[in-house]
């Protein structure tokens, strides 16, 4: 075995899992992290683990890995509510489990902290507030640099029992979705845009509007959340003898933002590499390439229709439900890479994204952020407003906001 360290560019799930399966190997690991801690990016926002890119349990393959699921806590789910385009509520389900939700971020809990105990306890160095040059690392596991999507969101207490509802809505939700997900006590009202937006708080508080409507929230805010996505596809996951896993190998779920289950495989892959275990670009290309491959057709299809579209996936998932028994399994067809979608790919790829090469020359075929459509210009509600106002007040009070519009 090499006793050369292995040193990983990136604190997050990806480079963490790729350390502790190293370091569980016997390998001296160091990683480093540009930022104070692990989950130092998120500021307690939910976020779901999905369970139909697979016919295995996501836990029972981790655990094979040597990770303890039991680290940080989750919350599995096997029904949603799913509100149509035209507010009409329906509820997928299934006999096993669709997916769960995790928090992110610094505290105890977060499975970000979860993976980070799991590297320290397996004998990994984990390096906060440094600078590496990326040359100088093998596994490169950088979060997002450029935006091809944001979300905004506002985290609240609630009375309201667990509860995930999934909403497809091109006005509230411009191109995408909004979720709503309640743990313990705890609400995130979550509105994600794929078109740029001026005054995007609008989005936000005209979602929340619209949950408060249809749920008995009895909300009361905490903070106010959000984030963005870079979606691109490289031409290579090994570049310069240096191993590409999670966001920084585009390694994401162009659909729906479903990302953390690709980022801890990848980043197993690459320590499996390392240790040379398997060749990192065929794993990567036969296991995980078709999926993101997939998901960015289903985004492509999905950018070209508004709410007639999205009403009618909606009434299609039920239809599925109802003839197969168990809505799970329209999830795994819509994320199939079956030959309809292998044929769309070569359109999909000229016409919806972009070739660039990065800072690091590695060429990729990157989504931009999409300008916004005539239809997305619409006047706020009175209730919108008022709930813009109620913000305000609750900012000045000392209400945090860890994502503005200017981060977009």
């Amino acid at each position: 075995m090499s006793s050369e360290p292995v040193h990983i560019l990136g604190a997050g799930l990806s480079g963490l899992a790729a350390a502790t399966y190293l370091a569980n190997a016997g390998r001296e690991v160091h990683v480093h992290e540009i930022r104070s801690d692990s989950g130092a990016r998120f500021d307690g926002d939910f976020q779901g683990i999905e369970n139909w890119t697979s016919d295995s349990d996501f836990f029972d393959e981790i655990r094979e890995w040597g990770f303890d699921p039991e680290e940080f806590k989750s919350n599995g789910f096997d029904v949603i509510d799913l509100v149509h385009p035209d507010d009409e509520i329906t509820q997928p389900r299934t006999s096993g489990l669709a997916f769960r939700v995790v928090e992110r971020g610094t505290a105890g809990h977060c499975i970000d902290q979860g993976f980070k105990r799991m590297a320290l306890d397996a004998g990994a160095e984990i390096h906060y507030d440094t600078r590496r040059d990326p040359k100088d690392c093998h596994i490169i596991a950088a979060g997002p640099k450029e935006s091809s999507a944001v979300a905004f969101g506002e985290i609240f207490h609630t009375d309201h029992p667990n509860h995930v509802t999934f909403q497809l809505n091109d006005k509230l939700a411009p191109g995408a979705y909004s979720y709503l997900i309640i743990i313990d006590g705890i609400g995130l009202i979550c509105t994600c845009l794929w078109r740029q937006q001026k005054k995007t708080s609008r989005y936000l508080n005209e979602t929340i509007a619209w949950y408060e409507q249809h749920y008995d929230l009895n909300r009361r805010p905490i903070k106010r959340v959000g984030g963005k996505g870079d979606f691109s596809l490289p031409d290579k996951y090994v570049h310069e003898g240096r191993y590409y896993v999670g966001e920084a190998g585009g390694l994401q779920d162009f659909m729906w933002g479903f990302g953390m289950r690709y980022a801890v495989t990848s980043g197993v892959m690459a320590a499996k590499a390392v240790l040379g275990e398997c060749d990192y670009e065929s794993e990567v290309r036969g296991r995980l390439v078709p999926l993101v491959r997939a998901s960015a057709v289903n985004r492509f299809l999905m950018n070209r229709v508004g709410n007639r579209g999205f009403k009618m996936v909606a009434n299609h998932w039920m239809r599925d439900q109802r003839k197969k028994g168990d809505g799970l399994v329209f999830m795994r067809w819509v994320y199939k890479p079956g030959l309809v979608r292998r044929m769309l790919w070569p359109v999909v790829r000229l016409g919806m994204l972009r070739r660039k090469r990065l800072a690091d020359s590695r060429m990729v075929s990157r989504m931009p952020f999409r300008k916004a459509l005539s239809r997305d210009v619409w006047e706020p509600s009175a209730r919108g407003n008022e709930i813009a106002e109620h913000w305000d007040l609750v900012r000045k009070g000392g209400g945090k906001t860890s994502f503005s519009e200017n981060d977009a």
